[in-house]
Order: C-alpha cells, then structure tokens, then sequence
C-alpha cells in the first residue's frame, strides 16, 4: 500500500499524529491488541478504538517514520482479521501518552 503523505503536519521535532480508520474484518479479530503492540514497538503513543460502524480507529503519535512504519503494517496484509481499507489522516501531535485499547 503507498503511504499517502502527511502534507507538513510534523512538529518541529518531527513528531505527527496519525489518525488511520480501518474497515474490514477488524473487531473481534484481536486487532486492538495487535496493533497496541505493534505502536509500542516502534515507540509510538495513542489507542486503538472500536466504532460502532465496525471500523477500528488507530490514533499514533511519534515520529513520522515510525508513524509510516505503523501505517504500513496496518495495511500490510499481515494483521488479524482482514482490512480492506485504511483511510489515514495527518495532523500535528496532541500529547498522547502511553497507548490504549478502547
């Protein structure tokens, strides 16, 4: 899958915030847990959240590589369940701390 660009919304120390909502077989599946594990890996701060509309939204926090690395693995075909779609979203960080499944 390409990475769509963040378009600048690093901050000056390079952090971003990813916002990625993933549609699929993607609740019940242990993909919250998965990709908390997989952000911790790579140093990354924010939560995985079931929706009500059956997607999975991933907040990450850190710097943009490893926020593209998250990305990557999120659509890589590698995850639980299956995803069929990834829509991220860039924007500067908000402070997230510590990662959370909700």
């Amino acid at each position: 899958m390409a990475v769509p660009s963040s378009g600048g919304a690093a901050s000056p120390d390079g952090e971003v915030r990813l916002t990625a909502f993933l549609r699929g077989d993607v609740q019940g599946v242990g993909m919250r847990w998965w990709t908390r594990a997989r952000a911790l890996e790579l140093g990354l701060r924010g939560s995985a959240t079931n929706l009500d509309d059956g997607r999975v939204c991933v907040v990450a926090e850190g710097p943009e590589p490893a926020c593209r690395a998250l990305l990557d693995l999120l659509g890589g075909g590698t995850t639980p369940g299956r995803v069929a779609f990834v829509a991220p979203q860039w924007g500067p960080p908000r402070g997230e701390r510590g990662f959370a499944e909700r």
